[in-house]
């Protein structure tokens, strides 16, 4: 009689089975560290590990969790703000690890999964694990979740904290590892009931920081170029030696990029390479920033690579100041991108970006008052953003009222009400707040609650549209041909990503659905 295996204790075993390659650097501080790290973890579900960047943490907690035996019975989770992060993380560790990338690490992001049955190490972005809880409400596919760059406190670190203290309790074998550069561990602690607190003291080299901020008359764009031909000039020896002069600049958005790269070609210091790297830019592009040739090269990034990334060969951060935040009005019910200073967290993370392999520095294009001005951690995400994708998922989820969610950071009660306001406007609620059958298929799109109300309308306009484009202009005497956009929407099998667990197909929400005149490919006219 044919016994089938339980497809977890199956995955189980493969994660038994595998001998990843458990080495440590004796230069970074976490290193030396974790025989604290791993008695810590062994005693306590919940353990902040807070240190400087360039300290290791993210690279190395995953292999301490391996050596205390973690990563057996589920995976270790390790979550980054940003999907770019998330590859180039878990490229790194496969590398550290001597391991192929997919197997034993691998990773997670929107449209692509590159794990295995084997997979001990799973990096993904922390709305990857939000949307996981959906089909696995209390984890079951990890044994250890880190948390990284909680100092960032998106809306999606300050779901998953509040949802974490209350799943605690149920998974007593969970161990939750939260970690940064910049936290305030203390607020941390408190929200876990005193949970411990390991600092990492130490980084790999100093940084140097000088203030440089621009004359009244002068442009920012042509301040970064005078600053890099300065900067190209300037003798490494004053920085310890070596021989490469690597720059990143941080600017606050794809224009700035764009109009930077453009005067850089023109007036900047000869022989340097200008690359992009911002989120939108295709992964050929951004892998480029992380595959250095021989030429120095100046980098042109925005925030992306102020956490987690590591590009190699960064000597000088050329440091604008300034971000683009989300911001909504509950008054007039507009989400902005305004550009803003960002915070001395935030100024801090992006100077950690160099000192990695040698003495790096840190230009800011601000004076030092300027900086001792700026608020100390940035705004929480929660307090600045549109609530109603919130509640609708907290209602999905069967998880209560917001007000009533042990959030961080509790939301204003006037952002609360006006979240309400918009999902009984969408017919998302009822009178009684109760999610209705219209909030759950919006739910289950990834998109913001009021473009996720016409997203039926729209896509059945959409199928009408393709139809007509395959079924016109044929030549006399040709076959019928379907183009690849019209056998992706009229096909009766959809694709691979629409039917995977974890993601919403635009099959599941009833506006696409195959006729019985397409049941065969051939577009009904």
């Amino acid at each position: 009689m044919d016994v089938s295996i339980d497809p977890a204790a199956r995955a189980a075993a493969a994660r038994r089975a595998a001998r990843p390659r458990l080495e440590y650097p004796p230069e970074l501080p976490v290193s030396g560290a974790r025989a604290r790290i791993a008695a810590a973890l062994a005693d306590h579900p919940v353990l902040i590990v807070c240190g400087d960047t360039g300290s290791g943490k993210t690279t190395q907690l995953p292999k301490i969790c391996l050596e205390a035996g973690r990563g057996q019975q589920g995976m270790i989770g390790h979550t980054q703000p940003r999907r770019i992060a998330a590859r180039a993380v878990a490229a790194r560790l496969a590398e550290e690890t001597g391991t192929t990338l997919g197997q034993q690490v691998g990773y997670k992001v929107r449209f692509t999964d590159e794990t295995a049955e084997a997979t001990q190490v799973k990096l993904m972005t922390d709305g990857i694990l939000l949307a996981e809880i959906r089909q696995d409400p209390e984890l079951r596919a990890y044994d250890t979740l880190i948390i990284d760059e909680a100092h960032e406190r998106s809306l999606n670190i300050d779901f998953l904290l509040g949802y974490l203290r209350g799943l605690l309790p149920r998974r007593p074998d969970l161990r939750v590892i939260i970690t940064s550069a910049t936290i305030d561990p203390e607020s941390f602690s408190r929200h876990f009931g005193g949970a411990p607190v390991i600092e990492v003291s130490g980084r790999s080299y100093p940084v140097t920081v000088e203030y440089a901020p621009p004359d009244e008359e002068t442009e920012l764009v042509e301040h970064l170029v005078s600053t890099a031909c300065h900067l190209a000039e300037r003798p490494l020896a004053d920085l310890g030696g070596g021989s490469h002069r690597d720059m990143l600049v941080f600017l606050p958005g794809e224009r700035l990029i764009r109009d930077t790269e453009r005067a850089l070609r023109r007036d900047g210091p000869p022989g340097f390479e200008i690359l992009p790297l911002y989120g939108r830019l295709p992964g050929g592009r951004q892998d480029r920033v992380f595959h250095p040739g021989r030429s120095p090269r100046i980098v042109l990034a925005t925030n992306v690579a102020e956490t987690s990334l590591t590009v190699p060969r960064i000597r000088y951060v050329i440091d604008s100041g300034l971000a683009r935040v989300s911001r909504y009005s509950p008054r007039s019910k507009i989400q902005r991108l305004p550009v803003e200073p960002i915070s001395q967290a935030a100024a801090d993370q992006r100077k950690g970006r160099c000192g990695r392999l040698a003495p790096g520095l840190c230009v800011r294009l601000y004076s030092a008052e300027d900086f001792a001005a700026r608020p100390a951690q940035p705004d929480s995400e929660i307090l600045r953003t549109n609530l109603a994708a919130v509640i609708l998922q907290m209602s999905s989820l069967g998880l209560g009222a917001p007000e009533h969610f042990p959030f961080l950071e509790p939301p204003p009660m006037a952002t609360i009400r006006d979240g309400y306001q918009v999902l009984e406007e969408l017919g998302a609620l009822d009178g009684e707040r109760r999610i209705t059958d219209m909030g759950r298929r919006m739910a289950r799109l990834p998109l913001d609650p009021r473009l996720a109300r016409p997203s039926r309308k729209n896509a059945c306009r959409s199928r009408r549209t393709a139809t007509s484009a395959t079924s016109s202009r044929r030549p006399t005497g040709t076959a019928r041909r379907t183009s690849s956009l019209s056998r992706w929407i009229l096909s009766p099998g959809w694709p691979p990503w629409c039917r995977s667990r974890g993601s919403t197909s635009l099959a599941s929400t009833g506006c696409l659905r195959p006729t019985a005149a397409t049941a065969h490919g051939s577009p009904r006219r």
